[in-house]
């Protein structure tokens, strides 16, 4: 979870038990798990993943209750610990990853999730797949027409508040609303009904990272067990519902997900995070007809005075640069005023310098103007678009790649929009690193293809 949320929570004095000891099973004990578990998931037919904030935690996300966990600190008046890189920078760990292998593999059949910090979301499991009951910190959605919206930046409310944005549909328009629950806050039904569904369908319902006690979540899991199927526990500390598992393992979460993936023959891909970008020319002439004023804007997509958190600067220069001035934008939002001749075209080149937690330092996007050409609007394949962008940067091992995926004109006043996609991080993983004993984390750009091990009975069809 985020800092930012935990400080923004109303005050209460019980917030269950903190500092709980840690356990680890013997390596000789945590493989023979790790193959039990293996094998009642190759054998599964409804399984259900229900999570907590432990499977953040190698994100660079603090807990609450482990030893160093905020609620334990704030308790015994010690510092809140610190997240190593901004929040909304936060990468899916090797457990994100591994699930959305299993969803695609159709193994896992639905995600009940605790955490506010959207990386199940970021890392590919489908909406219509996942349950966030405690909603996501970069969630806005419409209280009048129910569309979400995913941010890029973490929505300045908690508490089922009004924002400071609208819903974009034309025909709605209604103030939106953030997506996550305060203390007193109530379950949303939307989300609850279809947990409590699944988890009445589910035969293994495998909970990790999480203390299993904040009710009436933690309950949730309990529903298989009416139908026969079984709770597996994957958390460092004991939990109060460690006596109803058929299965508890005491290790990391990635750990023991590596060694799982690598017994089921199924390899986890690399993460690419893709953020998106619109930069707006728009024009006008002067009153002597001499010139065209125009403004350039770099902007966020969700709206115009959105943040772009992933943007520290902006270099502009043009090329030609004898007959243009450059000029570097330090500040949102990001404009620059500039008078030309109708008739010249030249081509703006947009360094863009990444802020703290992106892959790469910076990117380049060209934008060609030229203000006698028609402007005629075109809209690209956008999912087709972003996929490419995807394999192209894991093919590269590398971020810095980018696309324009959309451009539309207005007419008045003459406006260009184009919207960009850009690579601005990727993370690989190697599952045979943790499987193998090196408790070390994923790497940021480079690495290897997990090796094929033997899989437990029968092999299902994956997609990859």
């Amino acid at each position: 979870m985020s800092l930012g949320y935990a400080e923004k929570l109303s005050y209460i004095e019980d917030v269950g038990n903190v500092g709980m000891s840690e356990f680890f099973d013997s390596s000789h004990v945590l493989q023979e798990k790790i193959e039990r578990l293996a094998e009642m998931i190759q054998k599964s037919k409804h399984l259900v993943v229900f999570t907590g904030a432990g499977i953040s935690t190698s994100c660079g996300i603090p807990d609450f209750r482990g030893p160093k966990g905020i609620w334990t600190l704030q308790r015994e008046g010690k510092p809140l610990p610190e997240a190593s890189l901004p929040f909304h920078r936060a990468m899916p760990s090797m457990t994100h990853m591994a699930l959305v292998e299993l969803e695609k593999a159709g193994i896992l059949k639905f995600i009940i999730s605790q955490n506010v910090d959207g990386l199940h979301l970021r890392s590919g499991i489908p909406r219509e797949k996942l349950a966030e009951l405690h909603g996501n910190s970069f969630m806005e959605v419409c209280p009048s027409c129910g569309v979400e919206y995913l941010r890029d930046f973490e929505v300045e409310t908690i508490g089922l508040k009004e924002t400071s944005r609208r819903c974009s549909d034309v025909k709605c328009g209604a103030k939106l609303k953030d997506t996550v629950l305060d203390w007193e806050d109530a379950l949303p039904t939307k989300e609850m009904l279809p947990a409590e569904k699944h988890c009445r369908m589910a035969d293994v319902v495998l909970c990790l990272g999480t203390s299993l006690q904040i009710t009436p979540a933690c309950n949730l899991p309990l529903k298989c067990l009416r139908g026969g199927g079984k709770i597996i526990i994957v958390n460092l500390q004991k939990t109060p519902k460690d006596k109803k598992a058929s299965l508890v393992i005491h290790g990391f979460s990635d750990k023991v997900i590596a060694g799982v993936m690598n017994l089921l023959n199924l390899r986890i891909a690399p993460y690419v995070r893709i953020d998106l970008l619109q930069v707006i020319i728009t024009q006008s002439l002067s009153l002597d007809e001499r010139y065209v004023n125009w403004n350039l804007r770099v902007a966020s997509v969700h709206a115009l005075k959105a943040p772009l958190p992933f943007i520290k600067s902006i270099e502009v220069s043009f090329t030609d640069a004898q007959k243009y001035k450059a000029a570097v934008l330090h500040d949102q939002p990001f404009n620059l005023k500039r008078r030309t001749a109708p008739a010249e075209a030249f081509e703006i080149l947009l360094k863009l310098n990444f802020s703290d937690g992106c892959g790469c330092p910076s990117i380049q996007i060209n934008v060609p103007v030229n203000f006698k050409v028609s402007s005629d609007c075109f809209n690209l394949d956008k999912e087709s678009a972003i996929q490419n962008l995807k394999e192209r940067a894991i093919q590269d091992l590398c971020c810095g790649q980018n696309a324009l995926i959309e451009r539309k004109v207005i007419l008045e006043p003459k406006t260009e929009v184009a919207n960009h996609a850009l690579v601005t991080n990727i993370k690989a993983f190697n599952s045979d690193s943790w499987s193998n004993g090196d408790a070390k984390h994923p790497r940021g750009v480079n690495g290897t293809k997990t090796s094929r091990k033997r899989s437990f009975g029968r092999k299902r069809k994956s997609r990859f």
